[in-house]
């Protein structure tokens, strides 16, 4: 049995000697490449903290000393030595979760995979604990250099400054990225921490003396190492910062080291009071196909050759990502006055391209989204034209900016939403299922959402044209599809893609879901039910001509991959009855639920969210409501009365 199969608790480390908790760290390393080579996940972030996560398992007593993980991403070795080594079905439905999940161990606090929330997190636990006279528990919190540059890290740490008396450990991962290199003057000063030339000099010098001395020498150099670090931070004024905060500091100590960082964590544990241990480490550290990848060093894979790291399968056809970022260079070529902006995620979101051709019009602010988006505000003020790239879940913080600093001053910014409705395997804090139902309520806002490549094409050159307020594109992960081709567009630019028989059915398919409702409408066509398949493109405002179509027609069904309760088919009912147009509504979407990780297809079939479901419920909603011409016309003749048509009214 391996050492590792032979762990399944933090406590069974306890027993292990410090050249065993090495030998440890190598077979999670196999492991980890073996497995996520497998089913895809965040593999260079968890290679990274191998050594680190040990060292915390082996000093604090999980989870009566809570682990708090900034994002997540990098719990998958506190996954493995809390008991959870089945990673066949990582981030597959019945399998662990890609982030920390309460439902599947006591050792998971957090669920939230949303950056710099962790110390605000620290911060309550650890009040609570001393508020309850609980003083003997630690609360540990780990989060990544890249946190540093979020808002919310530097508001918790304003404030934790405020009751020392409580035991707080916040380590402090730091590999100089988050998704790519970290940015701004905190990667600056990190940056300079790591590589201070004093700090490096002593520190080798002092190991190779203590190294010649033997093993007593050995043994002095890691019992006083953390003290050292303290000492030689002092030197490099590397505390200096922290200092000013009125926190301790330990470090930088060499987070792939591990009798050193269980010597500083030990330390930080017996100094009751809030304390910074500052770790250096390598993403992707022990597997060269990472630290040799320099876009992202496989933060995120999908399934890989574990000898060469290569991607094994992958997509047929072109994605989204792709497509947004061949269109936004387009357009740079042709507007000087459009620049780029995104919070950390540069490559994630398709700016790469448009860096390289423009490297002076991009702006990463850092895992900062609210400060892009009133940044972005600020630009367009200045004559420029914005586009804010994010993923569509993390709007969501940013919604008071988008509200107040570029709708209320009529600000000409493009927001791009990329992985927006579900996204799959990352699970619920990821699904962008959020961004339709809390956008649409913004003032004179508008909303686009494409059914193929040429129209996100189309609607991107449309949305750097306005210049009077906030305009977004938003669109799935994964690939696009062919072309849909319209019938016919109307003047206020509704796509018309289909048109079958009686006008029974309008159905308005929301962004790619312009397929599903072809094939819906085919289904209808076999049972006799006449269909009209449009496609909104612009969903907000809704179009005066998706009035008058749904006037014409007995139901009208929308379907989008937004939350159902206040997305877009909501909006749609609330224009017709104030037109008043009596036409019947179903809105088809996102049970307003926190969904669990699993494959999209699998998300949309348990939401109902399939051809042939929503096909079924149109007919028996149709077929049980129509009142037959014949017997409408045999009731006239008898009573003189027309016989009243269930299909329409509110419903």
């Amino acid at each position: 049995m391996s050492l590792l199969e032979s762990i399944s608790g933090p406590r069974d480390l306890d027993r292990l000697s410090k050249r065993e908790l090495t030998q440890l760290a190598g077979e999670v390393r196999e492991f980890l490449v073996e497995n996520v080579s497998q089913t895809g996940g965040h593999l260079g972030p968890n290679l990274g903290v191998v050594e680190l996560t040990i060292a915390l398992h082996r000093v604090f007593d999980s989870p009566n000393d809570p682990i708090v993980w900034d994002t997540g991403h990098q719990s998958y070795v506190h996954k493995l030595l809390t008991g959870r080594q089945d990673f066949s079905k990582l981030r597959s439905r019945g399998g662990l979760a890609g982030y920390p999940q309460r439902s599947e161990s006591e050792h998971d606090v957090v669920e939230s995979s949303h950056a710099s929330s962790s110390l605000s997190w620290a911060d309550g636990i650890s009040r609570a604990f001393a508020r309850t006279s609980r003083d003997d528990r630690h609360v540990v919190a780990v989060l990544g250099d890249g946190a540093l540059t979020g808002g919310m890290t530097w508001e918790a740490l304003n404030n934790i400054t405020d009751d020392n008396d409580r035991n707080l450990v916040i380590v402090v991962n730091d590999n100089g990225r988050s998704y790519a290199p970290t940015i701004g003057g905190m990667a600056r000063y990190l940056n300079r921490v790591r590589t201070a030339t004093t700090y490096r000099d002593l520190d080798e010098k002092s190991g190779r003396a203590a190294h010649r001395l033997g093993r007593v020498g050995r043994a002095l150099y890691r019992g006083v190492r953390g003290g050292t670090h303290g000492f030689l931070s002092k030197l490099t004024n590397n505390s200096a910062l922290y200092a000013q905060l009125d926190i301790k500091y330990l470090g930088p100590v060499d987070g792939h080291d591990l009798p050193a960082l269980i010597e500083t964590l030990e330390q930080a544990k017996r100094y009751s009071a809030p304390v910074i241990v500052h770790a250096i480490t390598e993403k992707g550290r022990g597997y060269a196909p990472a630290r040799n990848d320099e876009a992202d060093q496989f933060h995120a894979v999908n399934k890989i050759d574990p000898k060469t790291g290569k991607p094994v399968g992958g997509r047929k056809g072109k994605d989204w990502t792709g497509v947004f970022a061949d269109a936004l260079v387009e357009v740079g070529e042709r507007r000087t006055d459009v620049i780029a902006m995104t919070a950390a995620m540069l490559r994630p979101t398709g700016l790469g391209p448009f860096a390289e051709r423009f490297p002076e019009r991009v702006y990463d602010v850092g895992i900062a989204e609210q400060h892009a988006v009133a940044s972005a505000a600020g630009l367009a003020y200045g004559g420029l034209h914005p586009v804010v790239a994010l993923y569509a879940t993390f709007v969501n913080r940013a919604f008071d900016q988008v509200l107040m600093d570029v709708a209320l001053h009529k600000a000409g910014v493009t927001f791009v939403f990329d992985r927006s409705g579900v996204t799959g395997p990352d699970g619920p804090s990821h699904h962008g299922m959020w961004d339709l139902a809390l956008l649409h309520i913004v003032p004179h806002i508008r909303i686009a959402a494409p059914r193929d490549a040429e129209r996100l094409r189309e609607e991107l050159d449309e949305a750097v044209a306005i210049d009077d307020g906030p305009t977004v594109i938003r669109y799935p992960k994964g690939e696009v599809g062919e072309t849909i081709e319209a019938i016919e567009r109307t003047a206020d630019g509704v796509d018309v893609l289909a048109r079958s028989g009686d006008e029974d059915v309008l159905l308005i398919g929301i962004g790619p879901f312009a397929r599903m409702a072809l094939d819906v409408a085919e289904r209808l066509g076999a049972q006799g039910i006449g269909a009209t398949v449009i496609d909104p493109r612009w969903v907000v405002p809704v179009a005066d001509s998706i009035v008058d179509l749904a006037r014409r027609h007995r139901l009208v069904i929308t379907i989008e991959d937004g939350i159902r309760v206040g997305g877009i088919g909501t909006r749609v009912r609330q224009v017709l009855r104030e037109a008043g147009v009596d036409t019947a509504v179903d809105e088809l979407g996102l049970p307003d639920e926190f969904i669990d990780h699993a494959s999209r297809e699998q998300v949309l079939e348990d939401a109902g969210l399939t051809a042939s479901k929503i096909a079924q419920d149109v007919v028996s909603q149709v077929l049980g409501t129509r009142v037959p011409v014949a017997r409408q016309n045999a009731l006239t003749a008898r009573t003189g009365v027309a016989a009243k048509d269930h299909s329409r009214g509110a419903r």
